[in-house]
């Protein structure tokens, strides 16, 4: 499985981005997908994830309601809606991917063996 993550760039406070992650391999659809996210000098965080076949999502407190995940299974690609950016928003998102894990465990990133390069996001103020 190769992920490739695309959209970052630079935005201004209150602005939007949507990122993608393109995805290889036939097990996509039954796969969780998800984004994580890490600051200068901070460890790698959750950010959110979609499950595979069910496709029920779960969300940082950080960016509830202000980001969407879905997945397009037509086109192997997940996306992050990002909508009222904030300064602390800013950090490399990278994608990963992996068997669906259990629900108290979706925020586990040892749980997804396979991660993209990551894409850059900055907010300025």
């Amino acid at each position: 499985v190769q992920l490739q993550a695309s959209g970052g760039g630079l935005v201004q406070a209150g602005g939007s981005l949507r990122l993608s992650c393109a995805a290889s391999g036939s097990t996509f659809s039954s796969y969780a997908m998800g984004w994580f996210r890490q600051a200068d000098g901070k460890e790698r965080e959750f950010v959110s994830v979609i499950r595979g076949s069910a496709g029920t999502t779960y969300y940082a407190d950080s960016v509830k309601g202000r980001f969407t995940i879905s997945r397009d299974n037509a086109k192997n690609t997940v996306y992050l809606q990002m909508n009222n950016l904030k300064p602390e928003d800013t950090a490399v998102y990278y994608c990963a991917t992996g068997r669906n894990p259990i629900t108290s465990m979706v925020r586990v990133q040892s749980l997804y063996p396979y991660w993209g390069q990551g894409t850059l996001v900055t907010v300025s103020s």
